[in-house]
C-alpha cells in the first residue's frame, strides 16, 4: 500500500502515533491500555492501535523522564507478552525527543531476538521508520481476508530485517555464485564455497573501514590498489592481484602489527591498522591449499558490485535503498556461517550488546581503578561525568556488587 509519506513524517515528528496507524496505515482504533510493574516501577502502556489482535503500544518515560534503559525495556516486553502476545512497543521520553521502536522475534527453537530502531526527530528524517511502516499498512481491499497471521507476518517483514539488507543479500547471492567460479586451486566444492564466503566477508569488512579512511586515508583503497597492481605488473601477469597484493594485505598487513611488516611491502601497503580479530590471519584453507589463485577479473566484477552501494560503519538510519551498514554483515553471516555442520554461529547484536554492557564495561572500570586510582577519587573528571548523567554510563549490572 502506498502511504502519504509527508503526512506520516509530520505525525512521526509530533509523536502522533495513533494518527499514524489509524489515519495513515489502516489500523483500527486502540484497545484498552494496561499497566505493568518492572523493578518496583509501574508503566502504563497506552494502546496506540490494534489490528486482528496485534497491539501497537506506547510506553511512557522512566522515572527520570528518559526512555527506559535496554534491560528495563526487555523486562517490560516480557510483562507485556503476558497480556498481548503479538505486539510492537514504542518507547518515548518526556521531552518528546526520542522514540525507540521495539519488535521482538520469537521463533521456535531459537533465542528471543530484540529488534530496536531509535528515532530522534531533531537529527533524523524518519525515512528508516517510514520504510518499515509502508510494510504494515493495510488498505480496505485486504480487510476482508486479513487475519492475525497476516498482520504478524507483515510486522516480521517490516521489523525483523531491513528491506535494504534483504535487497543487498539477494544481489550478493548472485555475486557469491559468480565469484565462486573464479577460484582456482581448491578441488573440493564445499571448501571452495567456504573460501568464497571467507573472501567476500574479508572484502566487505574492508569496504566498511576504507569508507572511514582507515586504510592509508583512501576511501577507495581496494579499487586504487587494484589499478596500481595492474599498472605495475599487468593483468594476471606473473602474480595476480590476489597473490601479489590481497593475500599480503590480509596476512602481512591487517593481520600483523606494524613493526613486524616488511619494509618493501610497507611502501605498497601504505598506512593500515593492525586488526587483531582473526579474520585476516592465515586460514586453514590457505594452509591446506597453497596453490589458491583468483584472477583479476573476479575483483573487477566484485568491486563494481560493491561500488554500487554506500558503506556506513555506524548504525545511522539509511537514507536511500543503496546504503548498507554492518547489519548486512550479520545477515550474511547468518546465511553463510550459521551452520551446525561448521560448528559456527552468529551472535546477534542484542546479545553482544547485553554481554558487553554487563561484563566488559564493568571489567574495564575495575581494571582502570587498579591502574589509575586517582581517576576514581572524589571530584575527578570521571565522577563529574557520572554525576551529570549517570544513566548514560552506569548500566544495571554496574549498580550492584
Amino acid at each position: 500500500m502506498s502511504i502519504d509519506k509527508p503526512a506520516v513524517r509530520d505525525r512521526l515528528s509530533k509523536f502522533d502515533l495513533t494518527g499514524i496507524f489509524t489515519q495513515e496505515l489502516g489500523w483500527d482504533f486502540p484497545a484498552a491500555s494496561f499497566t505493568v510493574t518492572v523493578s518496583g516501577q509501574q508503566y502504563r502502556l497506552l494502546s496506540v492501535a490494534q489490528k486482528r489482535g496485534v497491539q501497537i503500544l506506547q510506553c511512557p518515560p522512566g522515572a527520570n523522564g528518559g526512555v527506559p534503559d535496554y534491560a528495563t525495556r526487555r523486562k517490560i516486553d516480557k510483562q507485556v507478552t503476558k497480556s498481548a502476545h503479538e505486539h510492537l512497543i514504542i518507547f518515548v521520553d518526556a521531552a518528546k525527543s526520542t522514540q525507540i521502536w521495539q519488535w521482538v522475534a520469537r521463533q521456535p527453537g531459537q533465542p528471543i531476538a530484540y529488534r530496536e530502531y531509535p528515532f530522534c526527530p531533531a537529527t533524523q528524517s524518519g525515512d528508516s521508520v517510514i520504510q518499515k511502516l509502508e510494510l504494515i499498512s493495510f488498505p480496505l481491499s485486504v480487510e476482508e481476508g486479513l487475519a492475525l497471521t497476516g498482520v504478524v507476518f507483515a510486522l516480521r517483514d517490516a521489523f525483523d530485517r531491513d528491506k535494504v539488507t534483504k535487497k543487498f543479500y539477494d544481489q550478493f547471492k548472485k555475486e557469491h555464485a559468480d565469484f565462486l567460479k573464479f577460484i582456482k586451486g581448491i578441488p573440493v566444492d564445499a571448501d571452495r564455497e567456504w573460501y568464497a564466503s571467507l573472501m567476500l566477508n574479508r572484502l566487505m569488512f574492508i569496504y566498511f573501514i576504507q569508507e572511514k579512511g582507515f586504510l592509508d586515508g583512501d576511501t577507495r583503497y581496494l579499487q586504487n590498489r587494484l589499478k596500481m597492481v595492474l599498472q605495475r605488473k599487468g593483468k594476471d601477469k606473473f602474480l595476480s592481484f590476489y597473490r601479489y597484493f590481497l593475500l599480503r594485505l590480509f596476512h602481512e598487513g591487517l593481520g600483523r602489527q606494524t613493526a613486524q611488516r616488511s619494509a618493501d611491502f610497507e611502501a605498497i601497503l601504505g598506512q593500515v591498522p593492525y586488526l587483531n580479530g582473526g579474520l585476516f590471519e592465515v586460514h586453514e584453507l590457505e594452509q591446506t591449499y597453497s596453490g589458491i589463485d583468483i584472477p583479476d577479473d573476479a575483483f573487477h566484477r566484485l568491486f563494481a558490485f560493491f561500488d554500487g552501494w554506500r558503506w556506513h560503519l555506524d548504525e545511522r538510519p539509511l537514507k536511500n535503498d543503496k546504503e548498507v551498514n554492518p547489519d548486512v554483515l550479520g545477515y550474511i553471516f547468518e546465511k553463510y556461517i550459521n551452520q551446525k555442520q561448521m560448528g559456527a554461529y552468529y551472535t546477534k547484536e542484542d546479545i553482544t550488546d547485553y554481554i558487553t554492557k554487563n561484563t566488559v564495561i564493568p571489567h574495564l572500570f575495575d581494571a582502570t581503578e587498579k591502574r589509575r586510582a586517582i581517576a576514581f577519587q572524589p571530584d575527578s573528571a570521571l565522577w563529574r561525568l557520572l554525576r551529570d548523567d549517570p544513566d548514560r554510563y552506569i548500566y544495571p549490572a554496574m549498580r550492584k556488587g
